[in-house]
């Protein structure tokens, strides 16, 4: 089934994101993952973990579940801390393909009827319904690859937009 038209934009930016977050951590160092440039702030490795369990949440408006165990330290309001037992940069990675071939499975799957439903709470909806919930989800994960790609050049690496 096509994507549903109320999340088609969304679905295009899921997918967008998914090839500039590739792009924005290739050649990175592991340990450049962990870099914060004031010591307090979100690194790349944080910022990976809270858009892949900002994922979880528009899946589970798609009526799936789907989690990992370190879901707990990434999500809304959540603070990077010292201590805790992060995934390794690669196991964040395969978490987010996992996540892409999940959520791109889903989109395709859902129905005008389902996205239509009222959103009660939880992220904003600009539509009041599961669509707006969508969308407002995609925005959010790009602003947070926008937050990796500033990161990337912080580190001395080339911008991959130019």
């Amino acid at each position: 089934m096509p994507i549903p038209s109320s999340i088609a934009i969304a679905a295009v930016s899921f997918d967008q994101n998914t090839r500039f977050l590739k792009q924005n951590i290739e050649g990175l160092a592991n340990e450049e993952w962990a870099r914060k440039p004031d010591g307090a702030t979100n690194d790349i490795l944080w910022i990976v973990g809270h858009v892949t369990w900002a994922r979880s949440a528009v899946l589970k408006r798609l009526g799936q579940e789907w989690s990992k165990p370190w879901f707990s330290h990434f999500g809304r309001g959540a603070k990077p801390g010292d201590g805790v037992a992060f995934p390794s940069p690669q196991e964040a990675m395969l978490a987010w393909d996992e996540s892409a071939a999940v959520l791109n499975a889903a989109m395709e799957s859902v129905s005008e009827d389902a996205l239509a439903v009222p959103s009660t709470q939880g992220p904003p909806s600009p539509d009041g319904k599961v669509s707006g919930v969508v969308n407002f989800l995609a925005y959010h994960e790009t602003y947070h690859i926008g937050q990796i790609s500033y990161l990337r050049s912080w580190l001395g690496h080339r911008g991959v937009m130019g």
